[in-house]
């Protein structure tokens, strides 16, 4: 067992990930891990280096979204970045059908060649904004679950994501501390269909017995979003819901 695997499976048993904590995901976060530090030394994708770093920051914090996602939901990851959380969920659940979707490119480009790289067949890479992918049909309320990792804030990024949700389905932001967030939002969660069903404050534990607090908000796509939502990216920066 190498240092990465080690390092990996005791981050993930600490942080009660211990489901996705064996020797052959461990070697695909690894071939993940490498393929990222190669590209970010010429592309921006993290500032996060240290394999400690990246383990519990970006893998074991993306898969804390895991038990909330039922089994083979299809799922978008708005804003995904650099591909977090979607390309660990990709490698962690293979029943999901996931979508990663960003407005730029250049990123959305490098993770389509990494899932590539790494055979992983369950995630489809798209470009695009997220307010106006939200408009086109087969994309709005096409998808069991959405998730948006260090976005916006919540009041923007409901009405980012809301609309991908279908009625009965989930939208999960993932947080920092959102409680001051989480007070300005009742509009924006109620207005494009949503409901909150529960706020999860956890800690990620770090190799060295440190807690990163983290704060999962679910919300329950309860009706239809208006047609008019989401509005265009102006409007959303100068009134947000």
């Amino acid at each position: 067992m190498n240092d990465f695997t080690q390092k990996f499976i005791s981050i993930f048993s600490a942080n009660f990930l211990g489901r996705f904590a064996d020797e052959k995901t461990a070697l695909c976060f690894q071939a993940l891990t490498e393929r990222m530090l190669e590209v970010n030394e010429h592309m921006n994708l993290t500032a996060i280096t240290d394999t400690d770093g990246i383990i519990l920051k970006h893998y074991a914090d993306s898969l804390t979204a895991s038990e909330y996602i039922p089994d083979g939901a299809s799922v978008i990851d708005i804003g995904c970045g650099a591909g977090f959380p979607s390309l660990p969920l990709a490698i962690a659940r293979p029943d999901l059908h996931i979508t990663a979707l960003d407005s730029t490119a250049k990123r959305i480009n490098y993770i389509s060649e990494t899932a590539q790289l790494l055979g992983l067949g369950n995630i489809t890479a798209v470009s695009g904004r997220a307010e106006e992918l939200a408009k086109n049909l087969s994309y709005r309320e096409k998808y069991d679950f959405a998730c948006a990792r260090a976005v916006a804030r919540l009041n923007v990024l409901c009405e980012l994501c809301l609309p991908y949700v279908k009625v009965g389905g989930h939208f999960l932001a993932m947080k920092a501390n959102a409680d001051e967030e989480l007070a300005e939002a009742g509009n924006a969660i109620s207005l494009p269909g949503g409901k909150l069903e529960r706020a999860e404050r956890i800690g990620l534990i770090s190799s060295g017995g440190e807690a990163n607090p983290r704060t999962l908000i679910l919300i329950k796509k309860i009706s239809p979003t208006p047609k008019n939502y989401p509005r265009n990216n102006s409007q959303i920066s100068k009134k947000p819901l």
